[in-house]
């Protein structure tokens, strides 16, 4: 994202991050400064650009002990993470506290997509930012939708990354069944393309599902992290999602077993005869 807003001719000021050999790089490359403190990133620019892991992350970097708010007034801070709802409504609080405002920017798509200005974004907040937004907005993403007030834009990311990982794991369990009936697994992806077996997913993870290709664009770990936390808000709305709690089990089960840093498709891993993690041997008696 960085790089494509320089690449635009917005000037990148600053840039953080927990690896600091990345900040660095990155830093460097673009002409930017390499902050050691969050609060140096914020004295250096207007608006921050926030993408992190968890809730738990995005609460720190705004209101630990070296936080983005220190110097924030007049600042906008445009979150794109992944998170709970109610986290984004108290960065939204601490924020508003400090004399900045923020907006969320939940972002569908991956790497590629981000490098392009081809996003999918969910914007939530004050529209008066939005629109105030919306030039820097429209470099980074190819379509977007303004969603309402703060919160309810990570909740339709909460269900977009639910519904996606439903397919992922539907459709690795029909690949599975498929290797194991002997059956070709291009032509089974192929009938699947062209009948209602068909998805968005087929096209971005059947491949790399059926020849084992789990490079990392979105983690099994993130897919579990995003799974509970559309479960939360069904709890909290009081439903029952059957497919949605299997699916958050498979995805906690990739992580015990060793696999969460895999990209999403190696769910397939779990659902392939001769697949999966290795058991240790039992130790005899």
């Amino acid at each position: 994202m960085a790089r494509r807003l320089k690449e635009v001719g917005y000037p990148v000021t600053a840039v953080y991050d927990v690896r600091k050999s990345a900040a660095a790089e990155v830093a460097k490359e673009l002409g930017a400064e390499a902050c050691t403190k969050l609060a140096r990133v914020t004295e250096l620019s207007d608006i921050v650009i926030t993408v992190v892991t968890d809730d738990k992350a995005m609460v720190k970097i705004f209101k630990g002990a070296d936080n983005l708010l220190k110097k924030a007034r007049g600042k906008v801070f445009i979150n794109c993470a992944t998170v709970s709802p109610k986290t984004h409504l108290e960065v939204e609080k601490l924020a508003k506290k400090a004399g900045a405002t923020t907006l969320e920017g939940c972002m569908a798509s991956s790497i590629t997509q981000a490098r392009e200005g081809t996003l999918y974004l969910m914007c939530g907040g004050d529209k008066a930012v939005f629109e105030k937004m919306l030039p820097l907005l429209q470099k980074l993403a190819k379509d977007l939708r303004y969603i309402g007030r703060t919160g309810q834009a990570a909740q339709v990311k909460a269900l977009v990354n639910m519904v996606m990982n439903i397919n992922t794991a539907g459709l690795a369990e029909g690949l599975g069944l498929a290797d194991a009936l002997g059956l070709d697994l291009a032509m089974v992806r192929e009938v699947f393309s062209q009948t209602g077996a068909n998805s968005r997913v087929l096209a971005t993870d059947g491949e790399d599902m059926q020849n084992r290709d789990h490079s990392c664009f979105f983690s099994a770990a993130h897919a579990a992290k995003d799974s509970g936390i559309a479960l939360k808000l069904g709890k909290a709305a009081k439903l029952k999602l059957p497919l949605a709690t299997a699916t958050f089990a498979q995805f906690t089960k990739m992580e015990k077993a060793g696999l969460g840093e895999l990209d999403k498709s190696g769910i397939a891993e779990l659902t392939f005869r001769g697949r999966g993690p290795k058991r240790k041997p039992r130790a005899k008696k």
